[in-house]
């Protein structure tokens, strides 16, 4: 019993399909095992697809040789990608390049958008990607908070980040507890800031605990605004980042904006304004219930830090730890936790919060 006319067209249009996708009928190259691979046909061992640039714009930006975003996909995705004309060749296994082609085809809605995205958002949105095939990653970028003075957008990067502003303008206390590097101190003061520039607060209030870091610096010369500035330097950096330099001097000498350690709040009641306790993992029991407790009328206060790299001696709690604890489930107070995958400094950051946390090397337990 012979073939039929009907399964040799099958056949053929098999053939052609295959030549369509691979660029040859017969031979298929074998890719590389891929952590993207889940399973299939051999059809699928290798395969091509072609995405047309629409514009001069987007072929710049996989085509130019300052522009690394080719090189930063094909790595992620594990395939191969060469510009031919005004189209993409996205070569490997059949998983991989399918997965791929999704997120670029993405990724040029979001440019003609003309959304701006560096290469640590690209990174992030290509994992989750991978993570997540089905995501349209578009939704995945989040609405700014701030436009500072040298025109960079300050916005949530990831969802944990989202959780933690939408709280903040929610909520009169939150609390954000996570590792370093997750954006918390930074998106409360842009969230500060450009509330402050609404006018919906009279002040801006930054303090934090002069603990020192594990080592014993001694006596600091100068008067007392001299002796606390060290502690207080990071809080002045991110200030100094999303305000005009002369502007924000002038409202720190004007007291609108106040930066000052934690046992300057004692006694006072603060009214209209936005507080921000960082390094809070260093504040005791008795010194967070104070913070916590100077909340006025119209007031905000955000309290951040990580629970893992407190300073505090052996026998001192972290008030961090208590009250992350004991106030979840009071109305108009939130805690959101950051983890790891939340980390937007040097990719190594994560891997370092990871080998930590792997061997249990923190301070949590006082016991």
């Amino acid at each position: 019993m012979g073939i039929t006319n009907k399964a040799r067209k099958r056949g053929s249009a098999a053939a052609v399909k295959m030549r369509d996708i691979s660029g040859a009928v017969k031979t298929i190259p074998k890719a590389p095992k891929s952590r993207l691979i889940s399973g299939g046909s051999e059809k699928e061992a290798g395969s091509i697809e072609k995405i047309e640039l629409e514009n001069i714009d987007l072929f710049n930006k996989f085509s130019s040789p300052s522009a690394n975003i080719k090189d930063i996909i094909a790595t992620e995705f594990e395939v191969d990608i060469s510009v031919r004309g005004n189209v993409l060749l996205v070569k490997g296994n059949g998983n991989n390049v399918r997965i791929c082609a999704g997120f670029i085809y993405d990724l040029l809605n979001l440019y003609k958008t003309g959304k701006v995205i560096n290469d640590n958002d690209l990174i992030r949105l290509a994992k989750l990607k991978i993570e997540n095939p089905g995501v349209d990653v578009g939704t995945q970028i989040y609405p700014s908070i701030l436009i500072t003075p040298r025109k960079k957008i300050i916005s949530p990067r990831t969802a944990n980040q989202k959780k933690y502003t939408d709280a903040i303008y929610k909520n009169d206390i939150v609390i954000g507890v996570g590792p370093a590097g997750t954006g918390k101190t930074y998106l409360a003061m842009a969230c500060a800031i450009s509330l402050f520039q609404k006018k919906l607060f009279d002040r801006i209030i930054l303090t934090r605990p002069a603990v020192e870091a594990g080592e014993k610096l001694g006596f600091l010369p100068g008067d007392i605004s001299q002796k606390i500035n060290p502690y207080l330097r990071p809080l002045y950096d991110a200030l100094y980042e999303m305000f005009e330099f002369e502007k924000a001097i002038k409202l720190i000498e004007s007291d609108v904006i106040e930066v000052a350690p934690i046992a300057f709040m004692r006694g006072r009641t603060l009214n209209n304004s936005f507080i921000i306790l960082d390094e809070a993992q260093n504040a005791t029991n008795e010194q967070m219930k104070m913070m916590l407790t100077r909340i006025g009328s119209g007031s905000k206060i955000v309290v951040n830090g990580d629970i893992t790299q407190t300073d505090l001696p052996y026998d001192k709690e972290s008030g961090l730890i208590t009250a992350s604890k004991i106030l979840m489930n009071i109305a108009g107070i939130e805690v959101v936790n950051f983890d790891r995958a939340d980390v937007l400094r040097h990719k190594l950051v994560q891997n370092i919060i990871k080998a930590y946390e792997t061997n249990e090397i923190s301070r949590i337990s006082k016991k």
